[in-house]
Order: structure tokens, then sequence, then C-alpha cells
């Protein structure tokens, strides 16, 4: 699949959000929400006192699958960094979190999206926000910058998700957290799934398999590791799902489906210190050991 076209169908879907936010309407990420459909993904995430002092134009635009805010353990004075913050609602609440003391950066590289999170933080008279443009294969801050970065149901939507996790490596704080919401795959997935072009903008045609999310963060460098289910999604979700997203033979796809996607609270942590010569000698020579060569 071609990594413009996804970038191209995820902007014009997710600007159609905020269009339909400002306009007193409820985003979601399934196509079936937009024909009045619920959406089992979106669906009650946070609690209501978390949402009192959040405009709702930013409760309406909300399209994630969970609440990274209230699992990142944040703390006072600590940066953090929304991937693909939307209407800004995950920003707001981490900013609250991390008091005067901390700030909050969102990245979106939507316009739509970006102009309705900054008259959202107008209006909840938040001051430690910044929102940023621009993609998350490319986050525009600099190296070992952020303590913490968030991301509520994004990264699934990214075709180049190595590019993601090598980029979060980089912006964060040796010692630094990933903390992030996303739809995870369990097995194998339907070829017509991955093939639906409309569904990379409804959450699950680009989420990755459990075992892969794992070894892909490993490779960028985290350590700690863990992928925790927060939400499995069972026949009647995946019927919900699918429905007006150009799929045939809708029932018989959501039975193959059955339980094969799981939203889940994805943690990782940027070691301390990168490792020194003396490390690097040492490791080297326990790998000779393990293959034989002393």
């Amino acid at each position: 699949m071609n990594e413009q076209n996804v970038k191209e169908i995820v902007r014009e879907k997710y600007g159609q959000a905020a269009l339909l936010a400002r306009a007193g309407g409820s985003s979601c990420c399934s196509a079936s929400c937009a024909c009045g459909g619920k959406d089992p993904i979106t669906a009650n995430l946070y609690e209501t006192a978390e949402l009192a002092a959040i405009p709702e134009e930013a409760v309406r635009a909300s399209l994630g699958c969970g609440n990274p805010t209230a699992l990142a353990e944040l703390r006072p004075g600590e940066i953090v960094l929304d991937l693909g913050s939307g209407g800004g609602i995950d920003v707001m609440l981490s900013a609250r979190r991390v008091g005067p003391t901390g700030k909050a950066f969102g990245l979106d590289m939507t316009d739509e999206m970006l102009a309705l999170a900054r008259e959202n933080q107008r209006k909840a008279g938040v001051e430690n926000v910044e929102f940023l443009k621009g993609e998350i294969e490319n986050i525009p801050l600099p190296d070992n910058s952020v303590d913490v970065i968030i991301s509520n149901c994004v990264i699934n939507l990214s075709a180049d998700k190595d590019r993601v996790f090598r980029e979060t490596f980089r912006v964060l704080k040796p010692g630094g957290r990933l903390a992030v919401s996303d739809v995870v795959a369990r097995g194998n997935v339907p070829a017509e799934i991955r093939k639906a072009m409309e569904l990379w903008a409804g959450c699950i045609a680009g989420a990755l398999e459990e075992a892969d999310y794992q070894y892909k963060l490993a490779a960028a460098g985290f350590q700690q590791i863990g992928l925790e289910p927060t939400r499995v999604y069972r026949t009647q979700d995946a019927r919900d799902l699918l429905a007006n997203a150009g799929l045939s033979n809708v029932d018989a796809l959501a039975e193959r489906v059955d339980g094969k996607f799981f939203s889940a609270f994805v943690r990782a942590r940027k070691p301390d210190a990168p490792a020194g010569p003396a490390l690097l000698r040492q490791l080297a020579l326990a790998g000779h050991e393990r293959n034989g060569d002393c």
C-alpha cells in the first residue's frame, strides 16, 4: 500500500472529522459511525469528571481507542508529546496532570484538527500547551527533549511504523517513556481488511500483530516493553466496524475477525543511557561465546 495514499486518506478523513465536530456532530474510528452506527472502539473511554473542564468540541472530535493520559502516570513538571493529537483532548488532560511547570505538545498533520485543537485550548484556558504541525514519522522536536510520548489510536494509521518508533525513541530523553493506546491484531488478519483503503482511516486495517508490535519497539531500541489488552472486539463489534467500508459479505468477514483485534495499552522505555564502549565490548564477547568462537 502506497504510504502517500494512506496519508492522504487519513488526512481527508480526520479533516472531515474536525469539521463534523465543529458542526456539533460526533466522530469515531469506523465508517459505520458516520452513518449513525455505534463504534465499539471510541465509546466510553473517559471518566465524566475528566471531561468537566474539556470543551465539548474536543470530546466530539476524539477518535481514540483508550485513555493514555490515565495510564501513563504523568508527573508534575514533565514534558509530554501526543502523537496525532486531533482535537486536543489528551493534550489538555496531560497538561493538567503535568501542571504549570510541565508542558504538553500535540502533533498533528491535519490543518482542520490543528485549528480545532487551538480553539479548544483557548476555550479551556490551558496555557502550558503547544500544537505542532507535522507527521509522526518526522517529529519536529529535538533529540532527547521529551519525558513521555502518548498517542491514542494513531500509530496504527501509519504505513511506516518502524520510522515512527525510531522517531519516538530519538525525541525521548534517556529514561523517557512511551505510553500509547492503539489497536492491535492477534493472529492472521484477512487480506480484505488489509487492502481496504477506507479502513486505514478506521483504525483496524493498519493494526500491527502483537508480537510484531513488540519486536518493532525493541528494534528501535526500547526496553521494558509491555502490551496490555484493554478491550477485545467480538463479532458484532467487527460487523459495526466493517459496515459501509465497501466490503462484500460483511457478516461472514465479521465472523472471521472475531477476537482478532483489540485495543491495548502499550508501554516501553528508552534506556537511561546509551551503552558505553566497555559494555559494548562485553556484549560482543558474550555473543562470541554463545556462538562458540571463544
